[in-house]
């Protein structure tokens, strides 16, 4: 015992004297160590820390996350959830426990009584049967679904509400705070607790309104409001115990609706006062978004160059200017700002590299197709040269320099009608060719000077995904039709029906002697080459995008990741053509013809008449409504918002460039040209910095900057054009490996498309459907409706575009132009605006 000393002191103010006493400071060798100790809970198969009393020592994970309130004019499950579960929750008015264990306990066992006599009643059983029930705590309960029970096991619930049984922490809670500029509080009047469990099968919600306050923690210690949100452990994103907790706690973080409800004298008036506020509500909230977000078919005043637009006279000229306006400062900045970025230096060599295959191996591939049908007057060296050309170009002088041009399949189609229509009618195709291109140049020039790129407002983000579906469809279907192609002359042959019947005989040791005519050895079976075409095809395939997301993969450091992200196609485009040339060199394997012809051969128009000059008007007024939809289309895509561009868009600028440059094209004889797609939003990607973004365990991509450049353009295509002197190296490309590209470039476009996500979502099950905008604030069935029409579309679309009838193919533009009048025209009146306006919404 410490020794104590005493003293007097006179209280101030008093004449009495107050004795007060200290106590000597311990020494630090006096001072008893706490203990405690260590030991293995066999049951938990866990390590446990027990101090000296007894009491367990445990960590407990702690996060806190931001939430949005509902928007109960939108997502279409705010309202819905509300009406559904307030006539059918548990409502307890006056709760007198303040323990939340207790409160629980309540809670579950009205919930498990309650269902019992809503699914006993609904089987028609007796009263008095009904009463025996009831009085018995069965484990068992029917959910709505037919047939099916849930077991509600109140122990288990309770455990899972907690974070175990020793640490009585509420696991999952919902709570609104108070944000000033200075500061931020807890609102601890009110608390969502919610809980999942694999023991039920729906739903169930109940709300309990204390008699006092009630302490339910450091955060809440206050509570007058508790509600309780049960979800099973498979639901759908919207419909989770997250969304449906989102939905009472909107509501109940108005002070106004708690002070109506602290009034409520019985349960019919509480959840009167909850309906009432809701449908306000919503009228309040639908009443501001249909002021602030109008119909894209309704008059855009809200867009500040539309107000300029309407305040000119002379419609000439005036979009080309604005264009001007908007992208010349930029112009110098668009060759040095990429260095001042992170990574820029690298981003250049990666991308240019990029482009470099990606334009040069669909060039060649659509070069090979044009040499085909047009009898080699395109050959792949002219389609190599004007992709050279048509890129450095473009690059220069295109307002907006992220667009990549390029030669199509709808290009390639296009010219095949030409050189049928030339045989027919016994014309010259180098004549014709270059009078539909003139008159596609005109009549573009025209579209251009006059502003009608303006009509792309009407284009929505769903007749573009069509497109960008349909071009993705027909690299998949050049690429099905050379591997089928080349089984068909090597794999499926009669000389390979010979040897196999001959080496059949030779099994069953039979004596038989078989012939072999001189047809049949001169043609030889090949079935390795097409095992082997197959074999680089889809090894192209693999290893590009094995690469493309290797990203997202644990294995190296971060840059090399995203290193070998960024040289995914070189690198697989390298590896499989070494195999294909090297390794397997012994196998012959399909390749395309190089010339050495002089490229550069100016049409000359001599036998020109005028019913053709005529004739060929039409054809080119087509080709300009082709091409007019698809640089529009891929500008729209690469000026999305979703891409976070600064330095503004230039339709008509690129649109009367096009004109210029497929009109010297067109001089030449050389392919014509046009924004690509996928490759415009896979040359945005590649310049792109982007993060990975998890919402309710769904991974989305979201892009945070975009280097906006012309260098990657212009070096690519810088080195397209030192290829043509490499001609015989470009010769050891084999065949397979150009289908595998293309293959790679329509797999990797369907990043991002909506469209397609909207497919997959008739394959899978609801649990798993994403989280997403749409499918908060569109009824389920209405986006399958919707993407049903969508489907009736393409699939008109792919029959104009590869239909064996030569019109057809003529008729596809018009079909372009007619799905933007069937969305404004037709599409409303089977869906409602304010659902198309959620589907179609760029983001």
């Amino acid at each position: 015992m410490h020794r104590t000393e005493s003293s007097f002191r006179r209280h101030p103010g008093s004449g009495s004297l107050r004795r007060f006493s200290f106590r000597r400071k311990p020494t630090r060798e006096s001072i008893s160590e706490p203990t405690s100790t260590w030991s293995f809970n066999s049951v938990d198969h866990e390590w446990q820390l027990l101090r000296e009393d007894g009491a367990q020592i445990q960590l407990v994970y702690n996060k806190s996350e931001h939430i949005p309130l509902k928007d109960f004019a939108a997502e279409i499950r705010g309202g819905k959830d509300i009406k559904e579960f307030i006539l059918s929750a548990l409502v307890l008015l006056d709760v007198q426990d303040t323990s939340v264990w207790d409160l629980l306990e309540i809670i579950l066992r009205r919930i498990k009584h309650t269902s019992i006599r809503n699914n006993e009643s609904s089987s028609g059983l007796s009263s008095p049967v009904l009463n025996a029930a009831t009085t018995m705590i069965n484990n068992t309960v029917s959910a709505s679904g037919g047939g099916h029970r849930e077991t509600l096991n109140i122990e288990e619930i309770k455990k899972v509400v907690f974070v175990n049984d020793r640490v009585r922490i509420l696991a999952k809670t919902l709570q609104a705070t108070t944000t000033t500029e200075s500061n931020w509080t807890y609102d601890q009047s009110w608390l969502a607790i919610m809980c999942t469990s694999p023991s039920i099968l729906k739903r169930h919600v109940a709300i309990a309104r204390l008699k006092n306050p009630c302490n339910l923690g450091r955060n809440c210690q206050e509570a007058r409001f508790i509600v309780f949100i049960l979800s099973p452990m498979k639901e759908k994103g919207t419909k989770n115990f997250l969304e449906t907790g989102r939905t009472f706690a909107t509501i109940f973080a108005d002070i106004e609706l708690r002070a109506k409800l602290l009034k409520a004298t019985t349960q019919e008036e509480f959840i009167s006062i909850i309906d009432k506020h809701t449908d306000n509500l919503m009228e309040q909230q639908r009443t501001q978004t249909r002021n602030s977000l109008p119909d894209a078919s309704d008059d855009i005043n809200y867009n500040p160059d539309m107000l300029k637009v309407k305040t000119y006279y002379c419609p000439i000229l005036y979009d080309m200017y604005m264009d001007l306006t908007r992208r010349l400062p930029h112009y110098l900045s668009d060759f040095y700002d990429i260095f001042n970025t992170h990574r820029g230096s690298q981003k250049v060599l990666s991308t240019a590299v990029f482009l470099y295959f990606a334009c040069l191996l669909p060039s060649i591939a659509f070069g090979v197709l044009n040499s085909q049908v047009t009898n080699d007057q395109i050959s792949v060296p002219k389609a190599v040269a004007s992709q050279c050309l048509g890129g450095l170009f473009f690059s220069i002088f295109s307002g907006q320099p992220l667009i990549v041009v390029m030669t199509t399949a709808p290009l390639t189609i296009y010219v095949k009608v030409i050189f049928v229509l030339c045989t027919w009618y016994r014309l010259d195709f180098r004549d014709t060719y270059a009078l539909v291109g003139l008159w596609n140049s005109f009549f573009l020039i025209l579209f251009s000077f006059f502003g009608v790129s303006k009509i792309m407002k009407w284009s929505t983000r769903s007749t573009e995904e069509i497109f960008a579906l349909f071009v993705s469809i027909a690299f998949l279907v050049d690429a099905s039709t050379h591997v089928y192609k080349n089984f068909i002359c090597n794999y499926s042959t009669p000389a390979c029906k010979h040897y196999d019947e001959y080496w059949k005989l030779r099994r069953t040791n039979k004596n038989v002697t078989f012939n072999f005519t001189d047809d049949t050895l001169d043609e030889p079976c090949a079935r390795d080459s097409s095992l082997l075409y197959i074999l680089l095809t889809l090894g192209t395939v693999w290893l590009g995008t094995f690469l493309y997301k290797f990203k997202q993969t644990p294995y190296l450091t971060s840059a090399k990741r995203e290193l070998l992200t960024d040289y995914a196609l070189p690198v697989s485009v390298i590896i499989m053509s070494l195999i294909g040339s090297v390794v397997f060199k012994q196998i012959n394997l399909q390749s395309f013809s190089v010339d050495h012809e002089h490229l550069f051969v100016m049409v000359r128009l001599k036998s020109v008449t005028f019913k053709q000059i005529i004739a060929t008007g039409f054809l080119g007024f087509s080709l300009s409504l082709l091409m007019f939809l698809d640089q529009n289309i891929a500008g729209a895509i690469v000026n999305s918002p979703a891409n976070k561009l600064k330095k503004g868009k230039a339709f008509h600028i690129d649109l009367f460039v096009i004109a210029i440059l497929n009109g010297w094209l067109s001089l030449f004889g050389l392919t014509w040209m046009h924004g690509a797609l996928p490759l415009s939003p896979l040359h945005v990607k590649a310049l792109a910095d982007t993060e990975e973004r998890v919402e309710q365990g769904h991974i989305q991509s979201v892009i945070v900057k975009v280097r906006e450049t012309r260098l990657t353009v212009l070096l690519s295509h810088i080195l397209i054009g030192m290829s043509l002197f490499m001609r015989d190296i470009l010769k050891q490309i084999p065949m397979p490996v150009l289908d595998g590209l293309f293959l790679y470039l329509a797999l990797t476009s369907l990043d991002g498309n909506q469209f397609f996500e909207r497919v997959t979502l008739f394959f899978t099950e609801q649990a798993a459907y994403p989280p997403n905008h749409y499918i908060r604030q569109v009824p389920q069935r209405k986006i399958h409706l919707f993407t049903l029409l969508q489907l009736l579309q393409l699939i008109i679309l792919c029959f104009l575009g590869f239909s064996p009838i030569l019109y057809c193919k003529l008729v596809l533009p018009i079909w372009l132009v007619a799905m933007v009048a069937f969305r404004y025209g037709i599409l409303p009146k089977i869906i409602a605006k304010k659902y198309l306006r959620a589907l179609d919404q760029r983001l």
